[in-house]
């Protein structure tokens, strides 16, 4: 099994129990313990609220045992900060779970104790815990490595983590996995037929890319991923204010997301053929930049009058999506950082996604309801594809007024994917503003686990 942080597969003799309970059965489960028991945890006022914790003593000065409250409805969650809050030393979990719950307490576990440690701070000592019994060690293994991998890429600053740094993170991930990763580099994007991403990307002295990773069997089914990895967005000529600079470093978000989830699929070896496209760019100013009015070329060729240059995510995207249906692979998935209408919609914690396909839709619901990595259906609507139209070229890159600025940027990625039945769009948040159990602040690759799950039932794994 692979090594998973802070978890342990070895049984220790010295392993201090975790015994978790929800609220409906506390009055019982307190029934069943000692007098001395009893009175220390009403002594306490303890109710077993979600992630709420009691530590008992031994009576000679040691750890009895921990009580975890598991609230209303058991949760993966509740064990996301115990790692971190409970005294050092080993753990085991001290109760009969599910196969599926026990693997979701090793994940959370081993999720609270990621730090972004790059530039200050000092490693902390974590809690171990005992891996579950009926827990899928080298899932929590992969599930936990991908999530790392999104979370580094996505807090490391853009002066360290830009088009060239963005494809070196990815070329690294293929040779770990043996997979193969070329890289498009400036000019070589228009010889290429890749002109949207030379466009928006032409301004920075940090020349655009399309990093391309292939791993798995030709002949296993085509999964193609599409990240976008805008690794620093000033907003071009249309600037951004300075406030909302200050997170941009997080809108390669898309493309963090998809190399973990390629992470996983790859070592947990997936039967798929896995195709990874991530334009990496930074919309800069500089004299070169695309401008507001300017009529671009894709790679689809179709042209686009520029209506805003803080729309570039969009842009970058459609020739990677093109390229991808293009092999008309059986699922096809992009991830992107795009709109802040998606946020308002429906907030940080909550990725919208949008797919013509109703048993996609099922399936993504239930994948996300299972893993506790929610995300929620928000509608094509063909009659808003007005609000792109252009006088001068196919379609504008933005709409006129304020209205529906997620749907209609999921309209216009639509454009490029003609050819694939099964496509699903992820616009995400890719960060948490807030400290949650076993999800600090910073960096976050929302909606990764819930796609695994979906591309693993369908294809095998």
């Amino acid at each position: 099994m692979a090594v998973i942080p802070f978890v342990e597969q070895d049984v220790a003799s010295d392993a201090v129990p975790i015994w978790p309970v929800e609220q409906a059965d506390y009055e019982d489960w307190l029934g069943g313990r000692s007098g001395a028991e009893q009175r220390w945890l009403r002594a306490a006022a303890f109710k077993p609220e979600a992630g709420r914790t009691c530590l008992l003593p031994d009576g000679e000065g040691g750890l009895a045992g921990v009580v975890l409250g598991l609230g209303k409805t058991a949760d993966m969650w509740c064990y996301g900060d115990l790692a971190g809050t409970l005294p050092p030393g080993r753990y085991a979990i001290d109760a009969p779970l599910q196969p599926e719950a026990a693997t979701g307490a090793a994940l959370a576990w081993a999720l609270g104790t990621y730090r972004f440690t790059r530039y200050a701070g000092e490693e902390k000592t974590f809690a171990r815990l005992t891996l579950p019994a009926g827990a899928d060690g080298n899932y929590v293994a992969a599930a936990t490595a991908g999530s790392f991998l999104a979370r580094e890429l996505i807090n490391t600053p853009a002066a360290d983590m830009g088009p060239a740094e963005l494809a070196e993170a990815a070329t690294t991930l293929a040779e770990r996995h043996g997979a193969s990763c070329s890289v498009l580099t400036g000019d070589e994007l228009l010889m290429e037929n890749y002109p949207s991403i030379h466009a928006v990307g032409r301004a920075s002295i940090n020349y655009p890319r399309l990093i391309d990773l292939n791993w798995g069997d030709t002949d296993s089914p085509r999964v193609t991923l599409v990240g976008k990895g805008v690794c620093f967005d000033t907003g071009g000529l249309d600037l951004k204010s300075a406030a909302g600079m200050l997170k941009m470093k997080k809108d390669m978000g898309g493309a963090a997301t998809m190399l973990g989830l390629a992470s996983m699929i790859m070592q947990l070896g997936l039967p798929v053929r896995l195709r990874l496209l991530i334009p990496a760019v930074e919309n800069a100013v500089s004299g070169s930049a695309y401008r507001p009015g300017d009529v671009l070329s894709t790679r689809k060729g179709l042209t686009v009058e520029v209506g805003n240059t803080d729309a570039e995510g969009r842009i970058v995207l459609s020739d990677a999506l093109a390229e991808a249906d293009s092999e008309q692979p059986a699922l096809l998935i992009d991830c992107a950082t795009l709109t802040g209408a998606a946020r308002v919609a429906l907030g940080p914690d909550l990725p919208a996604y949008f797919t013509d396909s109703d048993d996609l839709a099922a399936e993504l619901e239930r994948a996300g309801a299972a893993t506790g990595d929610p995300l929620w259906r928000l509608p094509l609507h063909e009659p808003y594809r007005e609000r792109l139209k252009s006088r001068i070229a196919d379609m504008n890159n933005v709409s006129e007024g304020p209205f529906a600025g997620a749907l209609t940027a999921a309209l216009f990625l639509k454009s490029f994917v003609t050819e694939t039945r099964d496509w699903v769009h992820i616009d995400t948040y890719a960060w948490n503003d807030a400290a949650r159990p076993g999800r600090p602040p910073g960096g976050e690759g929302l909606t990764m686990r819930a796609l695994y799950r979906v591309i693993a039932q369908r294809f095998g794994g």
